[in-house]
């Protein structure tokens, strides 16, 4: 894998995600084609966050589901996961209430009107900040480069090697969370859709104003399992293409084909399929999904031996790939998962992307603990 300075990462199309070899097999890099996805470069810095306001004084569980706290085995037992998913390790969980959807438009479109939110990717890079990720010397930007932006997902019209992201990924000036594929494109009639293009810190601040919180991925794994100890998906250990559709993922040739077997080709409503047994809506595919929990490539490997009550994560972000580059924890898989590319939809599948990076297949849902 390259790297290159931040800012001709970005121009570059995310071209940190290129190989080295045009002839390699893509077909022997699964592994490294889903890394490579999650591995997005950090975008351009927007300076800091607003997160001032002040938050809800009491907790609405309205579209709530309690979960009773229990232990249960955390992590991968087959082999189909990823090396970061193993050894499965039991962990504790106390009960929490957790939204029983990814949070929508409308819901985000509240928060922004209350509070006069501005997310990360509808602020214009700072270059003061930059300039620290950098090399000294480095020449600055022009202002047209220097602009609001976001990752759009921009499908090829043919068969592209899988190792290469900059392939169906690009950023968009003027995509945001009110424009998902870019200027000329809207939410509207979309209230029902889950808010995309949301960044870490943008969703920890909607869910300080709602007065709850991100869900642990702990927390989250165990809301996803449905109470099934061996499942394998929300739904249990039936394969995501037999019998009916469901959850909204890629049916076909990814990046290039979708038949559209699930009858959407990107972004689906929240509650389109059929809930797991706890009751919540698409833990599989739709959007990724932020949690609070720094991302370590060999966390799980550490608590081989423990069981832990309410784990909070490493404290700090540990991704071998791109190590300077820190890391949050998401999970769920997206309407881009594919049994051939992504298996993010598995409830044991563990992604990873940088906090100030908002993209058009990414979401979260809120818990809370009162």
């Amino acid at each position: 894998m390259k790297r290159s300075l931040l800012f001709y990462v970005v121009l570059g199309c995310i071209g940190a995600c290129q190989s080295a070899d045009p002839k390699v097999d893509t077909s022997a890099k699964k592994d490294t084609a889903v890394s490579c996805e999650s591995n997005l470069p950090a975008r351009f810095p927007a300076g800091a966050t607003d997160s001032s306001f002040a938050s809800t004084d009491s907790v609405s569980h309205k579209g709530m589901v309690w979960i009773a706290g229990h232990s249960y085995g955390m992590g991968a037992t087959d082999n189909e996961g990823r090396p970061d998913e193993y050894p499965q390790h039991t962990v504790t969980v106390s009960g929490f209430w957790i939204d029983a959807t990814e949070v929508t438009n409308a819901q985000f479109r509240q928060f922004v009107k209350a509070t006069g939110y501005i997310t990360t990717a509808e602020k214009k890079p700072d270059w003061e900040e930059i300039k620290k990720q950098v090399p000294p010397g480095t020449a600055r930007p022009s202002d047209d480069v220097l602009v609001p932006s976001s990752l759009v997902f921009t499908p090829p019209a043919h068969a592209v090697p899988l190792d290469d992201v900059s392939q169906w990924w690009s950023w968009k000036k003027g995509a945001n969370w009110q424009h998902p594929q870019g200027p000329g494109s809207s939410i509207k009639g979309k209230d029902h859709y889950p808010v995309v293009h949301i960044s870490w810190y943008d969703a920890m601040a909607y869910a300080k104003w709602a007065g709850k919180r991100l869900p642990s991925e702990a927390e989250w794994e165990y809301a996803a399992r449905g109470g099934l100890q061996q499942a394998v998906y929300p739904w249990g250990t039936e394969d995501i293409e037999t019998g009916k559709p469901k959850a909204n993922t890629w049916q076909g040739s990814f990046p290039d084909k979708n038949t559209g077997w699930d009858q959407y080709q990107s972004l689906a409503p929240v509650q389109s399929f059929a809930p797991n047994v706890f009751g919540l809506y698409d833990m599989a595919g739709n959007v990724w999904e932020w949690c609070s929990d720094w991302y370590d490539a060999n966390w799980y490997a550490a608590q081989k031996n423990t069981v832990a009550t309410d784990p909070a994560g490493p404290a700090q972000s540990n991704d071998p790939m791109e190590p300077t580059v820190p890391k949050k924890v998401v999970r769920g898989g997206s309407f881009m998962c594919n049994a051939s590319y992504c298996k993010g939809y598995r409830v044991t599948s563990r992604m990873k992307t940088s906090p100030d990076t908002g993209l058009e297949h990414t979401g979260f849902r809120c818990v809370s603990s009162k």
